[in-house]
């Protein structure tokens, strides 16, 4: 900008800018996260003491136990509210409330009835908690009258299905949900939707709260290998095929997502036919082995488009793993593949109008683009996915569009609806990047593209994340697949439809049956050595008590299936069908949640603060995820024009004027806008 238009934004400024101090006006808020302000409070503000973890896996099954532990430290009875992340997987099945010798088994209800049950609970004075489902990984913890001195414990149960791919087992525990941007304004937002808007320590702030985990893993084959990626912690060995993994105490290990692999012996993985037979209901589970992958000379040449976060989350390792990652994948191309790159923030840009052949000029001029970029605004995926599926294609090649982001956006329903309605012409994969992503974004971007999500938590994965991807995206490892039953009456069985494989993962199917144990299920397809065909024979395997948490995993994956990727909102059969599920099998969903009431009155009236436990920020993300430090919430798009209207306004802070009203903080926006335009 030159030192005219300069002076003229300046002159604008001086007399028409609002009293700084001023209230945003309400039209400029939006429903996202804000930073805590430290010292304005006591203990009061802090009611969640600690998170204790218990995990059980035998086979291919992990059950979970989570106790969280509250406490009223300060000097006022009162009502806390917690925000948390969990498996996308899990199948969260059981709740439990405890206070001093007295324990409360929660009962499943429709989430509306629930919440009217607390909500009386709290009114007259009583003990009670409240499990909600916000996201399929993000669930909201609420506990009524906390008195001083106050210890309440509240345990969860949820069962997760571990599935290999490439040989490699993993169990994933989220510790702590990342700031969500949204462009909802925080006035009229629906409910759903409040928990966006929480608070948030500083990065480096002291952790508030203790965090703990523990793994009990019974493999049933002997392990080859067992390690931990992203906590320091001890293994220990009690039979070749039994170990104990225990956390380390010398770091705060609640601010990024608990990683634990491990391989069998030989790089064997457990394939086969489980069986529950119950009293109403009988459950299967197949695990089906891969076949070999197909041969490089059988792999057609490929367009690759990159869309890639630099938004203000992504500043720092998120930013830094990327553009390590994209120096990586785009340096693997073939010459006859050819690319794209879309960074997107608050806005997108492309590096060409059209994708371009992978040459080393390309590729150099791709690096230097996103080298320059620093993490600045908001997380507008959804029109910059637009923008992406919206280039030209070229002819007789197969386009796979790659999203890499740390996920921290509220609009997942419209990112999956974009995915489902270009699947016919684009392929799409994730990467998501940070300590601790959004992993119901980067998973259902996977689902929603019947494709495989990658997830980098750390800098040093990206190189070997990003070979496997470029192995993955080659050529599908079956095609044309199909599952047959001869002699067995299989039904209700997920998933519907089988899509291409493209890892070297077995092929998951849930089911029902009923009826005498007999028969087969044949897998079929096709792969690059031609027809592939594996049989399992029903009547060998026998109906075990432990396989009880099929049940819950059938429901889960049902639920999966018709809610949490799909597209329909507000469809009144889809929700009836979810609550009957959730009611059926005692499973936390979008419409059913977990209420436990204490029936002795402790607070009558119910009176007492309301607390929201601030979370800290994952590890490696910036302030700049919470509007750049800032005490208030983020607007809806700050782009770098907007952090020099902020500074503008603060080197006119002793200026004020009685008609700040006549204009508006938008209207200035828009003006600074369209001045830059115009000098562009």
């Amino acid at each position: 900008m030159n030192k005219p238009i300069f002076l003229l934004v300046w002159l604008f400024f001086v007399t028409f800018a609002p009293p700084l101090g001023a209230e945003p006006l309400p039209a400029e808020r939006t429903l996202s996260p804000y930073f805590f302000v430290e010292g304005e409070a006591d203990g009061e503000q802090f009611p969640l003491l600690g998170t204790k973890v218990e995990v059980a896996v035998s086979g291919v099954v992990a059950k979970v136990k989570v106790r969280q532990q509250y406490a009223n430290r300060g000097s006022k009875p009162i009502h806390a509210r917690y925000i948390f992340p969990g498996s996308t997987r899990a199948a969260v099945h059981g709740l439990k409330m405890t206070i001093g010798e007295r324990v409360v088994v929660a009962q499943i209800k429709e989430k509306e009835a629930a919440r009217q049950i607390f909500a009386a609970a709290k009114h007259e004075g009583k003990n009670a908690s409240l499990l909600e489902q916000q996201r399929p990984n993000v669930f909201s913890m609420e506990v009524a009258n906390m008195l001083p001195g106050d210890n309440i414990d509240v345990e969860l149960d949820y069962t997760e299905l571990l599935v290999p791919t490439e040989g490699v087992y993993e169990f994933v525990y989220p510790t702590v949900v990342g700031p969500r941007y949204s462009n909802q304004p925080e006035q009229g937002a629906p409910a759903g939707e409040q928990w966006v808007q929480n608070p948030y320590l500083k990065t480096g702030s002291a952790p508030r709260t203790a965090f703990d985990l523990n793994v009990t893993l019974a493999a049933g084959m002997p392990l080859q290998e067992v390690i931990c990626t992203s906590h320091a912690a001890t293994v220990g060995y009690d039979s070749p095929d039994k170990a104990r993994i225990t956390l380390a105490t010398s770091e705060f290990g609640g601010d990024r997502d608990y990683i634990l692999r491990y391989r069998l012996a030989d790089k064997e993985i457990a394939s086969g036919l489980l069986l529950y037979q119950g009293e109403e209901e009988n459950f299967f589970l197949l695990m089906a082995q891969p076949p070999a992958r197909p041969l490089p000379a059988q792999i057609p040449g490929r367009e690759y488009i990159f869309v890639v976060d630099v938004s203000g989350s992504m500043n720092g390792f998120p930013l830094d793993a990327s553009k390590r990652l994209l120096k990586d994948l785009v340096g693997s191309l073939k010459p006859e593949d050819s690319f794209n790159l879309l960074l997107f923030a608050g806005n997108s840009e492309t590096m060409a109008p059209t994708s371009v052949p992978a040459t080393a000029d390309n590729i150099r001029r791709a690096l230097a683009l996103l080298d320059r970029q620093q993490g600045r605004g908001g997380t507008e995926l959804v029109p910059a996915m637009h923008k992406a599926l919206a280039l030209p294609r070229g002819e007789s090649v197969a386009r796979s569009l790659l999203v890499i982001t740390d996920g921290f956006i509220a609009a997942e329903q419209e990112v999956f609806r974009t995915i489902e309605e270009n699947l016919d012409t684009t392929n799409v994969f994730a990467f998501g990047i940070g300590s601790s992503v959004n992993r119901h974004l980067i998973e259902g971007i996977a689902r929603a593209g019947q494709g495989e999500p990658f997830i980098v938590t750390d800098p040093g994965e990206a190189p070997a994340v990003a070979r496997r991807f470029c192995e993955y995206v080659a050529a599908p490892v079956l095609t044309d697949v199909k599952v047959e039953y001869q002699g067995f009456s299989a039904y209700d069985v997920e998933p519907v439809k089988i899509p291409d494989l493209f890892a070297q993962r077995p092929l998951i199917v849930f089911g029902k049956w009923r009826g005498e144990r007999t028969g087969a299920i044949t897998v079929s397809g096709v792969n690059g050595a031609g027809p592939y065909t594996q049989s399992f024979q029903v009547d060998t395997v026998e109906p075990q008590p432990a396989n009880e948490g099929l049940r819950h995993l059938w429901a889960r994956e049902r639920i999966a299936r018709i809610s949490d990727y799909n597209t329909r909102q507000n469809d009144p059969e889809q929700r009836a069908e979810i609550v009957n599920l959730g009611l059926t099998y005692n499973l936390l969903t979008a419409h059913t949640s977990f209420v436990a009431v204490d029936e002795v009155v402790r607070n009558p009236g119910g009176q007492g603060q309301e607390v929201k436990q601030p979370l800290p920020l994952p590890k490696g993300v910036s302030n700049l995820a919470v509007g750049g430090g800032g005490m208030t919430p983020m607007t809806a798009t700050p782009e770098p024009e907007t952090w020099l209207l902020a500074g503008l306004l603060l080197a006119l802070a002793g200026i004020r004027f009685r008609f700040a009203h006549l204009v508006t903080l938008s209207s200035l926006r828009a003006l600074f806008r369209a001045m830059c335009r115009g000098r562009q």
